[in-house]
């Protein structure tokens, strides 16, 4: 991290780091998109006359706000504007829908929600108006605006709880995971020293802003002052128009990002698909090594992964000078101030980007051991050259006869088959062996039929030892994703297979 860069990380809040920003370089780009391009000057002048205008509302320091907005110039207002007046934001993902929202929206005792109209084909004011919410405002191109000489002074510290962000739910409800300003710049942070940005690269957000990976990547431009190509839906080919048009250098997002990226790319392997590109980036999910070595070899460019989850946005992180060997099979190093413990083989976290805990003190007080590790519930160990190596969930290993199976080291292998696209495994229910594995596959396209018996063959090639061979094999379509980081929720395969005995 240069000294500039380092500097302004020790901005004590989000406005603060900001307005240091917009004061060293007022005209360089921050937020590019539809044609647009915005300042970090820009940026704070028009989040404060925005804060302004909500005050004006009603909206003052500790007041609970909603949002669930698209990824656009206008939320990354927004955002700032409320952290200006030092109120409690809780974003929601856009796709979320009643259930969600409406726990959410409770859970949090929000007093206003911010909502875009109606987008993509949804109501979202409706689905606000049935769910009885409060102060419930259109944000999607006009913002509440007001004179910012009405304005408080900004918050002065950053260690107060200000974001309440959402675990993705599942089988169960969500959890409200509290964060401070603090511990989101230091996640950023975290993120930006693994990188290594500069002045002249051309960033993406091509995720929901409201996912955790938002602020994450926006302290990241505030740091090393370099702008971001907003992405409202992100789909290829169609986003390649704007990346080339403004010449991203850092791409990605998660795994499911690098595969699409590499199925453009293979439609014409001896054309760059983005010239300027220099580097994909993420986390979010495993990330498979053939995946990582795929896209250095077909797409000319440096891949480094991380290591991250809504309560610590960013744990470890890839970098582009590590080895291809660790670049590939690990999930980088921790930075600085991130303490990583392995216990029982389950990975646990202390340092200042872990959250705060949760809304609901017991799940706090579970959720945390006895000397204020986070229990991640990840599974893993860490190398002789202190490079993390994710092996698993607690709940993703498959007990088969009393004997442990990772499901990740099946799929590692499985994404080498060439008749694979993509695979996830998973353990269902039997009555003679507790649970059986079963292998679900999406097939590469024009590959032919992949049976139970060819699989097991190559798994056995490749050394998989014989208990661990899948007992079921499934092939699918498509395999069931979450909309912000295109995740597989094994969960619902689990519903699906759960009957199913072959």
């Amino acid at each position: 991290m240069n000294d500039t860069a380092h500097a302004l990380s020790t901005s004590r809040t989000l406005w603060d780091l900001l307005v240091r920003r917009a004061d060293r370089t007022p005209d360089r780009p921050a937020l590019l998109q539809d044609g647009r391009s915005v300042s970090f000057g820009a940026l704070r002048d028009r989040a404060e006359r925005t804060a302004a205008g909500l005050y004006g509302m009603g909206v003052r320091p500790g007041t609970v706000v909603a949002w669930q907005l698209p990824t656009r110039v206008e939320t990354a207002v927004l955002s700032f504007a409320l952290a200006r007046l030092g109120a409690v934001q809780t974003p929601l993902i856009p796709f979320l829908r009643e259930r969600e929202v409406g726990f959410a929206l409770r859970e949090s005792r929000a007093e206003y929600l911010a909502v875009p109209g109606v987008w993509r084909g949804f109501d979202h004011t409706e689905m606000a108006r049935r769910l009885g919410a409060k102060g419930v405002f259109e944000a999607y191109e006009d913002l509440p605006d007001g004179d910012p000489a009405v304005l408080p002074p900004p918050p002065a510290q950053g260690t107060e709880v200000r974001w309440i962000y959402w675990t993705s739910g599942t089988t169960s409800e969500p959890k409200g995971v509290l964060h401070t300003d603090r511990s989101l710049i230091a996640g950023g942070s975290c993120l930006a020293h693994a990188l290594r940005p500069t002045a002249g690269d051309v960033g993406s957000i091509a995720f929901p802003y409201a996912h955790i990976g938002g602020p994450d990547y926006m302290v990241m431009l505030l740091l090393y002052g370099f702008p971001a190509v907003l992405v409202e839906q992100f789909a290829l080919p169609e986003a390649l128009t704007v990346y080339r048009r403004h010449g991203v250098t850092l791409a990605g997002g998660s795994t499911a990002f690098y595969s699409m990226f590499l199925t453009e790319q293979r439609k014409q392997p001896d054309s760059p698909l983005l010239p300027a590109l220099r580097l994909l980036a993420g986390g979010g999910a495993p990330k498979p090594p053939e995946v990582y070595r795929a896209v250095v070899r077909e797409m000319g460019v440096q891949l480094t992964h991380g290591y991250g989850m809504t309560e610590v946005p960013m744990i470890t992180m890839g970098a582009p000078d590590d080895t291809p060997e660790n670049l590939a099979t690990t999930e980088g190093r921790p930075p600085e101030g991130m303490e990583v413990r392995i216990v029982d083989g389950e990975v646990r976290l202390r340092g200042e980007a872990v959250c705060r805990g949760y809304l609901d003190p017991a799940q706090t007080a579970e959720a945390f051991d006895e000397e204020g590790f986070l229990r991640t519930g990840d599974l893993g160990h860490l190398t002789d050259s202190g490079h993390l190596v994710l092996t698993g969930r607690l709940k993703d290993v498959i007990i088969r006869k009393g004997e442990n199976i990772s499901a990740k080291e099946i799929e590692d292998l499985l994404h080498q088959h060439p008749a694979v696209g993509d695979a996830a495994v998973i353990g269902l229910p039997d009555a003679e062996r507790g649970e059986r594995v079963c292998a679900v596959v999406e097939q590469a396209p024009g590959a032919g039929a992949l049976t139970l018996e060819a699989m097991t063959s190559y798994l056995r090639a490749e050394g998989l030892s014989v208990h661990k061979l899948p007992e079921q094999l499934e092939v699918v379509d498509a395999l069931p994703r979450g909309e912000t980081l295109r995740k597989v929720l094994k969960y619902k395969l689990r519903e699906r297979y759960s009957g199913t005995v072959k």
